[in-house]
């Protein structure tokens, strides 16, 4: 869209209308109902005259001759740009939202899936949630175990729970005190760092100090190799089926190509990964919306996405996300996803994760 030609207070205002009317009803919006259930100060002639513009500028497009208008993405980006009104959490969203994170789980995992299954219930729509990357947990401290003169156990622990745990066997004997002093080293040396700052340099130079066997150092490099593992990104979804109750997923095609994504993981990563990246570099916590053709998929073309991002730790960013229609209520939803992000951080950061 041309946005040289700037809106006018009437054209915005009418604009703004639509699209609430839209979002709410489901159905085209003509003159004449837009005369009747609001106070334009205008005649249906000259509201039909501004809708008529709006569509020629892009703002809004007729889906048969005879029937009124619906937003189009531009209509819709710009609403939710410069026109809509921000919201605030009820009352009663925010006593949902309370009450589920003071009964949630320790477990990451865990609070991942009962998060999407409460912003799924809140919003109506596919909830999403992607766990903050590994190496972007906080190291806490490792446990180097003997086990027998030539077996040992490795355990990993960071701000996101047990990171990694291995059973290693050596071809010559250890004592248990050698484990015990490095371990020590170990958790004095990296203690509060974040997981990706603890390479293999680092991690030999500690070993070199105390002069551990090149045996040791290589199952120590391996368990924190594994513990910042990030090939497989931790997402969870919950509420595909409230996409049935949509008007524009009646048409079984389109929702079975919205539920390919939702079962392909990593489609469903990708879906939002852009934003996670510019969150894990801004480290703001705004919300972010696209729209229909933003989200580059042709199956999605009818779907919005609001995206905010969570804190856990000092750098660690997971991100929420909802899915549904372009004709969502952005304000309620960016309130519900901001909302809950805030408060799941607020547990990560508040509980012992294990």
């Amino acid at each position: 869209m041309n946005e040289k030609l700037e809106l006018d207070k009437r054209k915005a205002f009418i604009l703004a209308t639509v699209v609430y009317e839209y979002i709410n009803t489901a159905e085209p919006v003509g003159s004449v109902t837009l005369t009747q259930k609001y106070n334009l100060g205008v005649s249906s002639a000259t509201v039909r005259n501004e809708l008529a513009e709006l569509e020629s500028l892009g703002y809004l497009v007729q889906p048969h001759t005879s029937a009124g208008r619906i937003p189009s993405d531009a209509g819709y980006r710009t609403y939710v740009d410069r026109l809509m009104q921000p919201e605030s959490l009820t009352k009663d969203d925010t006593r949902r939202i309370r009450d589920q994170f003071r009964e949630a789980s320790q477990e990451l995992g865990d609070v991942i899936e009962q998060t999407t299954r409460l912003l799924s219930g809140l919003s109506g729509n596919l909830a999403i949630a992607v766990a903050p990357s590994r190496d972007t947990h906080a190291f806490k401290h490792v446990q180097l175990l003997w086990l027998s003169s030539r077996t040992g156990l490795a355990i990993v622990v960071t701000s996101g729970g047990v990171g990694a745990q291995r059973v290693f066997e050596w071809t010559t004997e250890v004592n248990a005190d050698e484990l015990t002093r490095l371990s020590n080293a170990l958790n004095s040396r990296f203690g509060g760092r974040v997981m990706e700052e603890i390479g293999p340099a680092d991690i030999d130079a500690v070993c070199a100090e105390l002069g551990t066997s090149a045996e040791i150092r290589e199952a120590v490099r391996g368990v924190f190799a594994t513990a910042r593992q990030t090939d497989e990104p931790e997402i969870a979804a919950a509420g595909a089926q409230n996409l049935l109750d949509q008007p524009e997923f009646h048409d079984l095609r389109k929702l079975r190509a919205i539920l390919r994504i939702v079962e392909e993981q990593r489609t469903l990563y990708d879906l939002i990964a852009d934003e996670l990246a510019a969150e894990n570099a801004a480290a703001t916590d705004a919300a972010h919306v696209r729209i229909g053709h933003e989200l580059r998929a042709d199956e999605l073309s009818e779907c919005s996405v609001v995206t905010v991002p969570y804190r856990f730790g000092d750098r660690g960013v997971g991100m929420l996300a909802i899915l549904g229609p372009r004709r969502m209520p952005y304000g309620r939803l960016i309130a519900l996803a901001s909302g809950t992000a805030r408060s799941l951080g607020d547990h990560l950061n508040d509980v012992e994760i294990r």
